[in-house]
């Protein structure tokens, strides 16, 4: 459960009722601490210099305990004070005390600092408490902070919630943070449309003496979890055979636009599709598709789309590169297909036109739109939150709303968000290889609502091991492809 979003106030209160029934709030620091190291660890490949931005509560005992475990690591430590290190919390101070060597002090000079290592900062300054306008000494020390992650090309961390984030508000001068890692639970604030680009990812440090004491609704707003999406990938039987694993038809790709036909069923086989067609306007892209599709993949020619409806198949994936030439047909096929269905792209703008197809259709729906598609079918000028709820209450349909924090929705069920992914996504494609891996899941047995979420997390993945040899300009979606497999093993094996 410790993927389970909490307010400030409920998290303050949680661990209020563990320190009185005995839990040990050094020893849960010591954890949070370790933890924000070891994922620092994790990401920074080469030692270099670490500044830890300490305020006065609990938050730069965090960042002190990390701070340690850096240097113990071969990391040089420099620290930095809001405000005067006498008004440091009795915990703070004690860590500050613990370390092997002291630490030396920082007094925000970048000329100071030598370019040829790597630097880190660590935002340790203000905790899930505070308010939303930083004071003038605050935001001088938050703007130092942003000015040297620029100057220095340094990756910055917040430890739970990048100081100038709240519930209530993001002040316009808050750290900008790389990776904010967050203690027990994820917090609320950092879902804000508005503080995206000051959290950066997420990573939660789950504490399992607070875990535990969470006793809370299974409808709640989820950050995802690949423990969570583990049951969804078993382990293959021995005698398994093609028929085993869905008929998937792609209704994709037109003259100019082939390549989304192209992406979309291949990422439909390597996701694990165990018949994929891809079906194409014989006068139109055929072909153009039959020579460049995967050889895996069957292209079927057709002179109306709604001869998909004539074949014996699993689920189905209609709309990228699709053009809206044929909305008659497309919405013929949307209404009446008694299977799972993805809808993306050209089809999702179809379907704006006349949004009440949505109110009756013959099976199960996926929605995977855009911002602007989302805009198109539901122009509710709400935020994400409440147009993704909006709208599923509305129509019984499952909703993926891509972006930074990708959210999927569904009537009844948790309102859901993606942890993975990069800005390298960010080009064309992307979304036709969503809607791909989505359909091969559809036509695995799986429910939309998972197929939204285990596809999300697996694109996003599978991105993110793509920078190991790319950066995010030269990221294209066909490399994001040539990673889904690590993504599976790596959900899989754990």
């Amino acid at each position: 459960m410790s993927n389970v979003i909490l307010t400030a106030s409920e998290m303050q209160e949680l661990e209020q009722r563990a320190f009185a029934e005995g839990v040990d709030q050094e020893g849960l620091m010591d954890l949070a601490g370790i933890g924000i190291a070891q994922e620092i660890l994790r990401r920074e490949s080469r030692r270099g210099i670490c500044i830890l931005y300490l305020g006065k509560g609990n938050n730069a005992g965090d960042a002190l305990v990390a701070g340690s475990v850096l240097q113990n690591a071969g990391w040089s430590i420099l620290v930095r004070f809001s405000d005067s290190p006498e008004k440091l919390g009795p915990l703070p101070r004690k860590k500050l005390l613990a370390f092997g060597s002291a630490p030396r002090h920082f007094h925000g000079d970048g000329a100071s600092i030598s370019r040829k290592l790597p630097v880190i900062l660590v935002d340790g300054i203000l905790g899930i408490g505070s308010r939303p306008d930083l004071g003038p000494g605050l935001k001088t020390v938050a703007l130092e902070m942003n000015h040297l992650r620029s100057s220095l090309r340094a990756r910055t961390y917040a430890v739970d919630v990048p100081t100038g984030v709240t519930e209530e508000g993001v002040d316009a001068d808050a750290v900008i943070a790389d990776l904010t890692v967050t203690i027990g639970f994820p917090k609320k604030c950092l879902f804000r449309d508005d503080a995206t680009n000051l959290v950066g990812k997420i990573h939660c440090i789950a504490l399992d003496s607070l875990t535990e004491r969470f006793e809370g609704d299974e409808h709640r707003d989820r950050f995802i979890a690949a423990n969570d999406l583990r049951p969804l990938v078993p382990r293959r039987k021995f005698d398994s055979h093609k028929g085993d694993f869905g008929r998937i038809g792609i209704v994709a790709g037109s003259l100019g636009f082939v390549g989304a036909g192209v992406l979309c069923s291949l990422s439909a086989v390597r996701a694990g599709g165990g018949l994929v067609t891809l079906y194409t306007m014989a006068d139109d892209s055929y072909p153009l598709l039959a020579v460049k599709a995967a050889p895996e993949v069957m292209v079927k020619p057709i002179h109306d789309y709604r001869q998909v409806l004539d074949d014996r198949l699993t689920a189905i994936a209609i709309g990228p590169g699709l053009g809206t030439a044929h909305e008659t047909p497309v919405l013929d096929i949307i209404r009446n297909f008694e299977g799972p269905m993805v809808v993306d792209a050209d089809a999702l703008n179809i379907v704006s036109r006349q949004i009440d197809t949505l109110a009756k259709v013959g099976g199960p729906r996926l929605l995977t739109p855009h911002p602007g598609e989302m805009n198109r079918l539901w122009p509710s000028g709400t935020d994400r939150v409440e147009t993704v709820r909006a709208f599923t209450n509305q129509f019984e349909v499952t909703l993926l709303l891509k972006g930074a924090r990708t959210l999927i929705g569904q009537r009844a069920k948790s309102l859901s968000y993606n942890s993975t992914g990069t800005p390298g996504m960010a080009t064309g494609g992307s979304g036709d290889v969503l809607t791909g891996v989505c359909g091969a899941l559809l036509g695995q047995h799986l429910k939309p609502y998972d197929a939204a979420r285990l596809g999300a997390w697996l694109c996003g993945r599978a991105a993110e091991l793509t920078l190991e040899s790319e950066s995010e300009e030269s990221m294209v979606p066909s490399d994001t492809l040539r990673y889904l497999g690590a993504a599976f093993k790596e959900l899989r094996e754990g």
